[in-house]
């Protein structure tokens, strides 16, 4: 091995050490020092294809994780050794990882192990795999950022590597790793793939917007100057303690506008920002700033509409800023974006400076829940990786809009609020009786998504009232909150419904309504509130005749009270109660009687049976034996009256369903029709045949007189030739 290579790599490590030493503990060092020996043992010098050091691109990965990051030693140390577990003889394992180093080196290089296994080399954007390289990614955030970090140092060498090879690592950074860079806030690194990605996506073009830019330098300095030096003496004159300085807008960021407005360079208008930066006291920041915006749009015309304050509402990722458009010299339209020094940290490294000012706590719980809604999107089978990027992209670039009210405010909504979210942000009043409006002057729905700038109108009606249905398609909590308490509001009304019609039934049974019923009653359905019992009194989820099975300690009723409950006395006068009303006797000649045999068991004269009380059908005559026997004795025992058949001498005729099985062969359809018509008194309603590989299953609907006439029947196709089995059927 020669030394020169070594020689290189432990220089460049002293230099990293000395550089991060602020952010690593002195009682750290050494296990960072264990780790880069791990590495050096490992790895040696090997190299990537673009000709780095493989131990140089782990200690350049450190670099960023810690300098540009602001991650500690965990990181660090995970990033010397991310490349060494490439190789499966070099993989530790965690219990290994964690004694040897500590618990959050081993989270960290299991994460991005897990993401590695994945040969994200092969991944295509719109693959499966792709899928689940960001349910890897939706773990620890420390991952997410040293992904990202590695990501970064592979753009910056990407030169000497293949073309396909370039454009492959491209592609991931332009529709991955840069939106995740954005929605933590980390904008230079954001710009910085962005730019990179054109590069080798669309060099000509990257190339083009390089050169302009470069040609019109001294155009825009002289201009810059121009521009800032009344302010400039403005701000002094006034004892503001500020620097100033301007940005040219990103090759990225040109380069869409040049696509989206379909201009040229020269007119896209706003290249660059002037930046005003203020060194601020806590307590005066958001004042201050907007003193400054006073001083700016003294000097210059601003646009209402191209005013963005995320000082008031600070950004999901934390990015405060006071953003406004105004008109320069030579009538050209200028940025200008008015923070503090520590609104500019924040805007510049994003999590970084939150943990720095923080103390680690900023933003935790937000980005906890942007990370479980992720996790929840991929989870869903039905969503197919090309949606989700592009959903994905969507909602980290396009997070928030702002829209004008007829008066000219300025609103913030979340992006895809729709007209009726907007209508609840002005007034609830206004959300609930909310019919539809127009946008810009064009008539639209409740559920049209406003876009930026967007100046909607709202039109109401005294008689609309929100629906469960809204909720399909607010997006907002405002709404969301004011439709479910308006829906609650609909929930009382019928809850008063279900008081009235449970006091009128309490009078007709000459029962006293206490509150002591109403905790028995609370009890036994699982109830907290007499509001609920009320309500599922008045949707009919409770029956009032179970209520009073309930409270009556179980008190015997007769069938004829029990029927009484439900009929008015007309209807069941002519019923017939022998054996001292022990049985409801059922004829088929009976007059005036609201019965039916129940279809799911289809009872015929012969079987044991019982009634059933139905609400709007009268009593249903079920075989003992009938599936949803139990289901009805289970919940409903107050509505079942015992029943027997009673002979009248006439013949009658009862549905019965028949199965057959057994081996198919030519005739035997012939056969089985043969038997039921031949056989007195049967009468055929449908046949059903199915035949495969030899076998035959058959069903057969047919009229008989009784049990005894279908037993008779059914041995009677037993016999026939190739009939293994006959049994009756339910249905």
């Amino acid at each position: 091995m020669e030394s020169s290579g070594i020689d290189t790599i432990l220089a460049n490590y002293k230099t990293l050490m000395n550089d991060c030493r602020i952010q690593i503990p002195e009682a750290d060092l050494p296990m960072v020092q264990n780790a880069m020996d791990h590495a050096i043992l490992a790895l040696g010098e090997s190299k990537w294809e673009n000709g780095e050091y493989i131990l140089q691109h782990s200690m350049s990965v450190g670099r960023i994780a810690v300098l540009e990051l602001g991650l500690s030693t965990d990181s660090l140390v995970a990033c010397l050794l991310h490349n060494v577990f490439e190789k499966p003889e070099n993989l530790f394992t965690a219990a290994e990882i964690k004694k040897k180093y500590r618990a959050g080196v081993a989270e960290i290089l299991e994460g991005i192990i897990k993401i590695n296994s994945l040969n994200t080399e092969n991944i295509a954007i719109h693959s499966e795999n792709f899928r689940r390289l960001m349910m890897a990614l939706s773990g620890d955030v420390r991952v997410i950022l040293i992904k990202i970090a590695d990501q970064l140092q592979d753009m910056r060498t990407l030169d000497n590597l293949p073309v396909q090879l370039q454009q492959r690592i491209s592609i991931d950074s332009w529709h991955l790793y840069a939106p995740l860079a954005h929605r933590l806030g980390l904008y230079k690194i954001n710009s910085e793939l962005q730019d990179l990605s054109l590069k080798y996506l669309h060099p000509e073009e990257y190339r083009h917007i390089v050169e302009k830019l470069q040609e019109t330098t001294v155009e825009r300095a002289n201009f810059v100057s121009a521009f800032v030096k009344p302010i400039e003496k403005k701000l002094k004159s006034r004892g503001f303690d500020f620097e100033m300085k301007a940005r040219t807008k990103s090759i990225f960021s040109i380069w869409s506008k040049m696509k989206k407005q379909e201009v040229d360079f020269h007119e896209v208008y706003d290249l660059f920002a002037i930046r005003v930066i203020l060194n601020s006291k806590p307590e005066n920041e958001k004042a201050e700033c907007w003193q400054v915006f006073s001083v700016v749009t003294e000097e210059y015309l601003s646009n209402p509409e191209r005013l963005r304050d995320w000082i008031t509402f600070p950004k999901s990722n934390g990015y405060e800023s006071l953003h406004t458009t105004v008109l320069g010299p030579d009538k050209k339209w200028v940025e200008v974006q008015i923070r503090t020094r520590r609104m500019d940290d924040v805007a510049e490294n994003g999590l970084a400076s939150h943990w720095r000012y923080k103390e680690g706590k900023a933003g935790g719980k937000e980005l906890d829940e942007w990370l479980k809604n992720i996790r929840e999107i991929l989870e869903n089978p039905l969503l197919s990786p090309a949606d989700f990027i592009e959903d994905f992209k969507v909602n980290i670039y396009d997070d928030e809009i702002f829209v004008f009210t007829p008066k000219g405010d300025l609103i913030k909504l979340r992006a895809g609020a729709t007209l009726l979210d907007f209508a609840y942000e002005i007034h609830s009043h206004i959300g609930d009786h909310c019919v539809g409006g127009k946008v810009n002057g064009k008539l639209v729905t409740l559920k049209y998504q406003l876009k930026n700038g967007d100046q909607p109108t709202v039109e109401t009606s005294n008689n609309q009232k929100p629906k469960l249905d809204w909720l399909d398609f607010v997006i907002t909590t405002k709404a969301k909150s004011r439709i479910k308490a308006s829906l609650n509001e609909e929930q009382k009304r019928e809850s008063e419904n279900g008081k009235e019609i449970l006091h009128r039934k309490f009078k007709n049974w000459k029962i006293e309504l206490n509150d002591q019923v109403i905790r028995d009653l609370l009890k036994h359905y699982k109830l907290k509130l007499a509001t609920e019992l009320y309500f599922h009194i008045s949707t009919g989820k409770i029956d009032p005749l179970g209520i009073k099975e309930v409270i009556t300690v179980h008190e015997e009723e007769s069938p004829k009270e029990r029927l009484s409950e439900i009929f008015a006395p007309s209807e069941i006068k002519e019923l017939s109660f022998d054996s001292g009303d022990d049985f409801l006797v059922i004829d088929n000649d009976l007059k005036n009687v609201i019965y039916k045999l129940a279809s799911c068991c289809n009872p015929i004269f012969g079987d044991d049976i019982f009634g059933f009380v139905t609400i709007r059908e009268g009593i249903k005559i079920h075989r003992l034996t009938c599936p949803n026997a139990k289901q009805m004795t289970d919940r409903y025992p107050y509505r079942l009256i015992k029943a027997k058949w009673r002979s009248t001498g006439k013949r009658n005729s009862f549905q019965a369903t028949i199965r057959v099985a057994g081996s198919d062969r030519m005739g035997l359809v012939n056969d089985l029709t043969h038997i039921i018509a031949k056989e007195v008194g049967v009468q055929m309603r449908s046949i059903t045949i199915n035949s495969e590989n030899s076998s035959f299953e058959g069903i057969l609907r047919v009229f008989v007189n009784d049990t005894h006439h279908l037993d008779f029947l059914m041995q009677k196709l037993k016999n026939i030739k190739g009939v293994d089995s006959v049994t009756r059927s339910d249905g």
